[in-house]
């Protein structure tokens, strides 16, 4: 069957998304057509086709322990000269990021795997363009803000185009359309998600 590349991520929504994915291109990302604006949880991953049904019943396992929480978005921030990014900065939600992602890539699970860097929560916005580009989107967004409720997380697949496209939804059991994760049973003694203030 082959191998295939997965992403797993939390959506910006609209209009949000959008804005930021347009000004990506705006500063000369190559990339930006092909990744929808999110928060990771589980970067580019290479995995064989057949473990697919077990990564998906596996994310919705985690979906099923998880319930809403708020993120805010607020700001810029960079990891250079570390690596070549400029993001949105994560101030609201990001202890509930790291939960999830922890759990995506449990140990036990179809999908673990060790991280390059220490997890921190981010919209990228510039990758690997000039340097002069990545100033100007450090400068330019700089007083970008935006916030919602985050009801679930999807699973991506990234296809020979270099495109990302949207393969499931997973819909926390608590949120609003939480039927779809809530017949995987929740583990007993499961530790919830930290709940970010309202």
């Amino acid at each position: 069957m082959g191998t295939v590349t997965l992403g797993v991520s939390i959506a910006v929504p609209e209009p949000y998304g959008s804005f930021l994915q347009k000004r990506r291109e705006g500063f000369g990302d190559p990339h930006a057509h092909g990744i929808p604006t999110h928060v990771t949880l589980l970067p580019p991953t290479e995995v064989d086709a057949s473990s697919l049904p077990a990564i998906e019943e596996h994310l919705a396992g985690v979906a099923a322990l998880g319930r809403p929480f708020r993120m805010r978005l607020s700001g810029t921030g960079t990891f250079r000269p570390l690596s070549p990014v400029v993001y949105v900065n994560v101030v609201e939600g990001a202890s509930s990021c790291a939960w999830l992602q922890k759990r995506v890539r449990d140990a036990s699970g179809p999908v673990a795997r060790e991280l390059q860097f220490p997890y921190h929560p981010h919209v990228t916005i510039a990758h690997g363009i000039a340097e002069e580009a990545m100033d100007r989107a450090f400068e330019e967004l700089s007083e970008f803000e935006a916030a919602w409720t985050i009801n679930g997380f999807a699973l991506y697949e990234q296809g020979a185009d270099g495109v990302w496209r949207l393969e499931r939804e997973y819909p926390f059991a608590d949120g609003e359309d939480g039927d779809a994760a809530s017949a995987v049973p929740r583990q007993p003694g499961a530790t919830r998600p930290p709940a970010a203030s309202r």
